[in-house]
């Protein structure tokens, strides 16, 4: 049902997700999620401004240090603030230090705008997901205790099997694909009140399973180009963001 509400200005918050990892374009940068959202709400609002400050490989506590400071005294209408992911993926995890860390986050952006948008991040189907579900739970039951603190929108992806799908996400297994910040992005337009264009979570055509050389392949593939830098980074203390500025770092009219 569409809403009232109109939206003059939105800021993001987060990491790789937020990002746009991996949908990429021509030029070698990333769009995603947010960036199909902040056009959407720009063609229905002129002078509508938009700033991403989102960077890969960002902790909680660095999204907490870096991000929710700049992003408060933009002042913008509309915050989403997605974080903690890379905190439940390590091997290592406080998980009651993340979810304080994210209450802090919250607590900071909430009294700066009109709305907060929180969410239950997506998690790709198969063995990764299930090594790591209880913390992720936890996580996302209490982003639900902030959302009613903070009268904040939830946008529940992960329960989502069709977000969860494999064919939904990059060769990396870490980010969703283009089609998957699409349905992201008409997820959050859904959950901010407008009509929906599309039904996001609409379940995919069964899917064929490759063979087993086409398997192997791509397994190979997998630890030589994605997993193997990854395990290099941690060991060595390294992130993909170090030195990396966010994507759009001032409140600024978005032009598409």
């Amino acid at each position: 049902m569409q809403t009232n509400t109109t939206y003059t200005s939105f800021v993001a918050v987060g990491d790789s997700f937020t990002e746009g990892m991996s949908d990429s374009l021509p030029d070698g940068g990333y769009r995603g999620w947010a960036d199909l959202l902040a056009a959407r709400l720009a063609a229905h609002t002129p002078g509508f401004r938009y700033a991403n400050l989102a960077v890969r490989g960002k902790l909680i506590g660095q999204i907490v240090d870096e991000q929710t400071g700049p992003a408060a005294a933009m002042g913008a209408d509309l915050v989403t603030l997605v974080g903690g992911g890379n905190d439940v993926l390590r091997p290592k995890c406080d998980i009651g230090r993340v979810c304080g860390l994210l209450e802090e986050a919250a607590d900071r952006l909430a009294p700066s705008c009109k709305k907060l948008v929180l969410m239950r991040g997506p998690g790709r189907r198969g063995p990764v997901q299930g090594r790591f579900q209880p913390r992720m739970e936890r996580l996302y039951s209490f982003v639900d205790e902030l959302a009613v603190r903070h009268d904040a929108t939830v946008v529940d992806l992960y329960s989502s099997e069709a977000v969860g799908d494999p064919r939904m996400w990059a060769d990396d297994r870490l980010h969703l694909n283009a089609e998957g910040h699409r349905r992201v992005a008409e997820a959050v337009w859904q959950a901010l009140g407008h009509d929906p264009e599309e039904d996001w979570d609409a379940p995919l055509p069964p899917a064929v399973r490759p063979g087993w050389l086409a398997r192997r392949t791509s397994d190979a593939r997998f630890a030589r180009e994605h997993l193997g830098p990854w395990i290099a980074r941690r060991m060595t203390g390294r992130s993909s963001g170090d030195g990396r500025a966010p994507k759009r770092a001032e409140l600024l009219p978005y032009e598409g």
